[in-house]
């Protein structure tokens, strides 16, 4: 899900990106949403947890946008709520990429963990804290694993791995 600022007469130039046009919105809100619910039954999400990571809608809000990304109806999400769902598939992408398979992925979201982000607790309470920090931390701290920044090692990684050497080097 990619955002972009559409400015208008009004935006004071260089400022463009606050403003983010209802029709943006309204292009990405229905399949924003659809593809957030697909994500949020594959990782077992609970009604509050979701919610929480929409940003803490009404309940009736969130039941009657459901309603409208189910029937394609027009439906236009707030620029927090989209940022929001953009997150999630940025680390749905990263669990994807770091994991072999789609459990390996659910017990690392569900598992407590003692890295320093976490503090012993899973990496889902974070992502479902209410805060859209907590969402952009997870996502930033999978994108910098994927990309072979901090990590501890995986279990066993080593045994399947062979070490790195000149004959990996390649010059096209």
């Amino acid at each position: 899900m990619i955002l972009s600022a559409t400015p208008s007469a009004a935006t004071p130039a260089g400022e463009s990106w606050r403003h983010f046009s209802a029709a943006d919105r309204k292009r990405l809100g229905g399949p924003g949403l659809r593809s957030f619910v697909a994500i949020a039954d594959l990782w077992g999400l609970t009604e509050a947890e979701r919610m929480r990571m929409l940003g803490l809608p009404g309940r009736s809000t969130y039941f009657g946008w459901l309603a409208k990304a189910r029937t394609d109806a027009p439906l236009i999400l707030p620029l927090d709520t989209l940022l929001r769902i953009s997150a999630v598939l940025g680390i749905h992408k990263a669990l994807r990429i770091l994991f072999a398979n789609d459990a390996d992925a659910q017990f690392w979201l569900r598992a407590p963990n003692s890295g320093p982000l976490f503090g012993g607790q899973p990496p889902l309470a974070l992502a479902a804290n209410g805060t859209q920090d907590g969402l952009m931390l997870l996502r930033r701290h999978l994108d910098a694993w994927r990309g072979g920044l901090f990590s501890a090692p995986l279990p066993a990684l080593d045994d399947v791995t062979a070490p790195i050497d000149d004959s990996d080097i390649v010059w096209a």
